[in-house]
């Protein structure tokens, strides 16, 4: 299956789903891939937290003028990608929405092959997030070589 658009997904869509999504628009794709980030609960839009948008910025990364938007229904297509942080935040998916596509709604270390999920670092320290970042790091560069593969 060739995707056109990937959506990472974390609880809040500050700080984890943005970082994947950013992470993964740095690397060469063989084709294009509208890639997004949101969030399962958004009250209300929010930029990328600070400690996020830190670690981002010191690695190269900015996503100027990003603000969170919620997961909805027409999100569910064919051709998309959800990417997900953990198990927890799958299960909320298929709870919420109608119009999942079961088999396109995927763990993202589950999906590339590793075994811990990506810890949420929401309330610690910049620390946390810099790991956080590692571990999306690593995680995002096998997508992205399995993405160029089929």
């Amino acid at each position: 299956m060739k995707y056109k658009k990937i959506i990472f997904v974390d609880n809040a869509g500050n700080s984890r789903a943005p970082m994947a999504a950013g992470l993964l628009k740095e690397c060469t794709l063989k084709q294009p891939i509208d890639i997004q980030a949101r969030g399962i609960v958004v009250l209300f839009p929010e930029p990328l937290n600070q400690k996020a948008e830190a670690v981002l910025i010191s690695n190269g990364i900015t996503l100027d003028h990003y603000m969170s938007s919620q997961l909805e229904e027409e999100d569910f297509a064919h051709d998309t990608l959800i990417i997900v942080m953990e198990g927890s935040d799958k299960q909320k998916i298929f709870d919420l929405f109608k119009s999942v596509i079961p088999e396109n709604v995927q763990i993202l270390t589950e999906l590339v092959g590793e075994e811990l999920e990506i810890m949420n670092p929401y309330g610690g320290t910049l620390q946390a997030y810099g790991l956080c970042y590692e571990t999306l790091s690593r995680s995002v560069k096998k997508l992205a070589a399995m993405l160029h593969n089929l």
